[in-house]
């Protein structure tokens, strides 16, 4: 499926270790699964660092690096506990945000334009307030700057602990795949895809999800464009969070709503996501 992505890369850059088909930088304590693809001299130089959302990897924006590294850098990379990037101990956002920017120290960047889904804009949302020199602007989507219902922690819990054990995912992926997706048959592909990777290791990706501190008090202290894309259908995160956030940022450059859409937009309306993300990055220059 993922095949036609290789015809519309210009350049792969790959430096760092190699793992597999993918490069590993060792920065920040870690082991970073990431993807440099993209054209490094497009848009003035400018980079696009992409980051996954909880459960997922940095193959849910292969349409949106198809549709961008024509004309950007494009940076994206597997979070601590998912994809090829291992979680060895606790962490949070925080550490999220250092891991990234480390990741950008690594391949020579010295800032970059964060495109964040969910998880993905929590930590991108804190490298704005911890490394606001690193960060040109934001593409939130469907994230928040605030904490889970306090009534959907319990069931929180109960998946991670179902994930982590030895039973088959039944139920429990098609719940998941249908809050986070949304289509049947790509939601079949991720829970084929989640299936294989099941490991004690979610535990820690958990507990910086489940035990993040609440940043929306300190949204004002971000300076630099925020644009936020949103699911009309989301369950997870609603959009009153986004128009919430879009409120209180200094520089807040709208919300797109994705009619229908559930929590990953990106994968199931690249076309709405895409041109919103292109529209925002031609607002920059």
């Amino acid at each position: 499926m993922w095949g036609f992505l290789a015809a519309s890369f210009k350049r792969v850059v790959t430096v760092g270790i190699r793992f597999g088909s993918m490069p590993i930088a060792e920065v920040n304590g870690q082991r970073i699964n990431y993807e440099d693809s993209g054209d490094p001299g497009g848009a003035e130089g400018s980079v696009l660092l992409f980051s996954h959302g909880f459960l997922m990897d940095h193959t849910m924006f292969d349409h949106q690096v198809a549709a961008l590294s024509a004309h950007w850098r494009c940076v994206r990379w597997d979070e601590r506990g998912f994809g090829a990037t291992p979680a060895t101990g606790p962490f949070s956002y925080w550490d999220s945000a250092n891991d990234a920017v480390a990741l950008l120290d690594h391949l020579g960047v010295e800032s970059a334009i964060w495109i964040g889904m969910s998880q993905g804009g929590f930590l991108s949302l804190r490298a704005a307030l911890a490394h606001p020199d690193r960060v040109q602007g934001l593409v939130l989507i469907d994230s928040q700057s605030g904490l889970e219902d306090p009534a959907s922690i319990d069931g929180y819990r109960a998946m991670i602990s179902h994930w982590v054990g030895d039973e088959p995912l039944g139920d429990v992926g098609d719940y998941v795949a249908g809050l986070i997706i949304g289509e049947p048959a790509l939601s079949a592909e991720w829970i084929a895809k989640w299936s294989q990777r099941r490991s004690p290791q979610m535990e820690f990706a958990a507990g910086a999800l489940l035990d993040r501190d609440d940043i929306t008090e300190r949204l004002g202290e971000i300076s630099c464009p925020v644009l936020s894309v949103h699911g009309e259908a989301d369950q997870a995160i609603p959009i009153e969070a986004a128009e919430a956030l879009q409120a209180a940022v200094r520089d807040g450059r709208g919300l797109v709503r994705v009619p229908g859409a559930a929590h990953a937009p990106n994968m199931t309306d690249p076309h709405i996501v895409n041109k919103a993300i292109e529209e925002f990055l031609a607002g920059l220059s």
